[in-house]
């Protein structure tokens, strides 16, 4: 594993009660991820502007910009619709939160008083998602991107020659598309790119 892919990745906790703060922390500190702390919406949108998330724990009911509203404007931006929002509350209006917050985007619903094992195995999920999603993104940059972008050419010359030339020579054909599946199968995990 690559070390970018080693480091932790981060996680955005919105409340505005000291004492839910630090309980969050208690119960995420085993994940070794870095954890930001927001004390409003408008708190938790300045962060996500400014860093990437891999999940974002969002209370439903505080002053000012609840965590509804905010989820919303969470998902209106192209910088942060992708990062998955878990919305927490107290259990009173929490079918009606529930049904609300889904519709708005959110990816998970946790209410308090929260156990912290589903919680922690919650947000590891999304972890999980996002380290996947971070070794596909480094695996079609760099070298890899070169070799996709090798690769594409190679299958445009194949459906030029084919649009081109219907008579066109099936040798001919069969070995560029070979040249292209080793091309692929050497960009796969584990591909040797020998066919």
């Amino acid at each position: 594993m690559s070390t970018s892919l080693a480091t932790p990745s981060s996680i955005l906790i919105v409340d505005d009660m000291e004492e839910n703060l630090i309980a969050f922390e208690a119960v995420l500190g085993p994940l070794h991820q870095h954890l930001v702390r927001a004390r409003s919406g408008e708190q938790a949108l300045k962060a996500m502007l400014r860093q990437e998330f891999a999940v974002v724990l969002l209370d439903v009911r505080m002053p000012g910009m609840d965590g509804l509203e905010t989820a919303a404007n969470i998902k209106r931006l192209d910088q942060t619709k992708h990062v998955p929002i878990i919305l927490v509350t107290g259990t009173e209006g929490g079918a009606d939160y529930a049904y609300r917050g889904y519709a708005i985007g959110a990816a998970d619903f946790i209410a308090k008083p929260v156990d912290p094992w589903v919680l922690r195995t919650k947000v590891n999920v999304f972890l999980e998602l996002h380290r996947k999603n971070r070794e596909l993104a480094m695996r079609t940059t760099g070298a890899d991107g070169d070799r996709l972008a090798e690769i594409t050419e190679r299958l445009t010359e194949i459906v030029l020659l084919l649009r081109d030339r219907p008579d066109a020579d099936t040798g001919e054909l069969v070995d560029r598309i070979t040249e292209v599946e080793r091309a692929v199968g050497a960009l796969l995990p584990g591909g040797t790119g020998t066919g």
